[in-house]
């Protein structure tokens, strides 16, 4: 049984939608929905007297052996609705982290969700069930005793402790593969939007990856991470993350932070859109809203309104009053506007360039090899004195990191130029 709960309202029917595609992802059967406007909060039960009688009565009716609720409960309300209604009671938090246990593959996923599920539980350890409050007894433990509520706690507190330390690990290791990137200076570009708005049909089409695409919600919950070769030669990382969707639980948030920093440190982020969903600004907006929570609301974005097919829009570029690509619309099930993408993601990446003369001498021919490998050699010419000048034109901050580390500079500062100003 699904009780939609609108603030003062009845709830969207767009909201009512993606909640029985949760419901459903999550393997449960739907049998029987309640709107329910909600103008004041029950503290005991969210809802007023007369629609929990409501909701009894149509639960019985349809022999529902659950309920999920699209609201946050807390404890006290979902143990009275479930004292008051008989049946178990779930709320959107609770539904949503289920669905995160069922789809996580890798043992860090696996780790993360067990991470948000325990501190989701640990909210709920309060005064929780009768049998909770018993003594233990016996040799030994005789006297104050330890009630199972306490040791519930502590044994919860130990794992979670557990939990916090193996994800540690995991963080340091990303954080030692974000610095080797960074240090070979390879872009990453991230991939982010509301779940099921094609982001890994995105992905697959662009890197060949195979990852899981299913009409369903958070179908791929681990990231993937592929290279991915641009049509000017230069090679970048793209990141496929997990979708967002709309209050998106904060113990989630919180225990895939780590992963989520794959997002915060991407030098450009592609927000797949589903152009062809009618609520997609609301969804737009609360994309926004968790990249905000994550620390990525500051970076640069291109939206790439996705569906174009369903549409019947012509792929094409919309640019800002600067000339940057801002909007791309494109399929990603058949491939059209793909390329466009592609170059879009090339002139972002190259908007901020320098171009110029480095002088070398012969005892420098490990920064030459340097130069070379990242790209940006246009030319060489040799000196008397058997140095050379590299004609080079690169990435502002990659040749700022070279400046940085070996002391060398431009020759000609008057070719410095900013693509996006022409």
């Amino acid at each position: 049984m699904l009780v939609h709960v609108g603030p003062g309202r009845a709830p969207a029917p767009e909201d009512a939608e993606e909640f029985g595609a949760l419901a459903r992802s999550a393997g449960a059967q739907v049998v029987g929905q309640l709107p329910a406007p909600l103008r004041r909060v029950n503290p005991r039960f969210l809802i007023g007297a007369g629609k929990l009688g409501e909701l009894k009565a149509l639960a019985g009716a349809t022999h529902a052996e659950l309920v999920l609720v699209d609201h946050h409960l807390s404890a006290a309300q979902e143990r009275n609705l479930e004292k008051e209604l008989g049946l178990r009671v779930v709320d959107r938090s609770g539904l949503i982290l289920d669905i995160f246990a069922q789809r996580a593959r890798s043992f860090e996923g696996k780790l993360q969700v067990e991470l948000a599920q325990l501190e989701h539980l640990s909210t709920r350890l309060v005064r929780g069930w009768s049998h909770l409050e018993r003594q233990k007894g016996g040799i030994g433990l005789r006297g104050p005793g330890e009630t199972q509520l306490e040791t519930d706690r502590r044994l919860l507190a130990r794992r979670i402790r557990q939990l916090q330390s193996r994800l540690q690990r995991f963080a340091r290791h990303r954080d030692l593969s974000r610095r080797q990137r960074r240090r070979q200076e390879v872009p990453v570009v991230s991939l982010v939007g509301y779940t099921n708005a094609g982001k890994s049909t995105l992905f697959n089409r662009l890197t060949d990856a195979g990852a899981v695409v299913a009409d369903q919600l958070f179908a791929t919950l681990d990231p993937t991470l592929r290279a991915l070769d641009l049509p000017d030669g230069r090679r970048i990382v793209l990141a496929d993350t997990v979708g967002f969707v709309r209050e998106l639980p904060h113990e989630l948030i919180a225990a895939f932070r780590s992963t989520l920093e794959e997002t915060r440190e991407a030098r450009l982020l592609l927000h797949v859109v589903d152009a062809a969903d009618s609520s997609h600004v609301e969804r737009i907006e609360q994309v926004e809203k968790v990249l905000a929570e994550i620390g990525a609301g500051a970076s640069p974005v291109i939206r790439v309104y996705n569906k174009a097919d369903i549409l019947q829009t012509t792929p094409r570029v919309d640019r800002s009053d600067n000339g940057l690509p801002v909007r791309v619309w494109l399929s990603a099930a058949t491939g059209a506007g793909v390329g466009l993408l592609l170059d879009c993601i090339a002139e972002y990446l190259h908007r901020d360039m320098v171009r110029g003369l480095v002088r070398l001498t012969v005892a420098q021919a490990r920064l030459r090899s340097l130069i070379y490998r990242c790209g940006g050699v246009r030319g060489e010419h040799p000196l008397d004195d058997g140095g050379c000048e590299i004609d080079v034109e690169m990435d502002r901050a990659q040749f700022e990191n070279l400046q940085r580390s070996h002391g060398i500079d431009l020759m000609v500062s008057t070719a410095d130029r900013r693509l996006g100003n022409g």
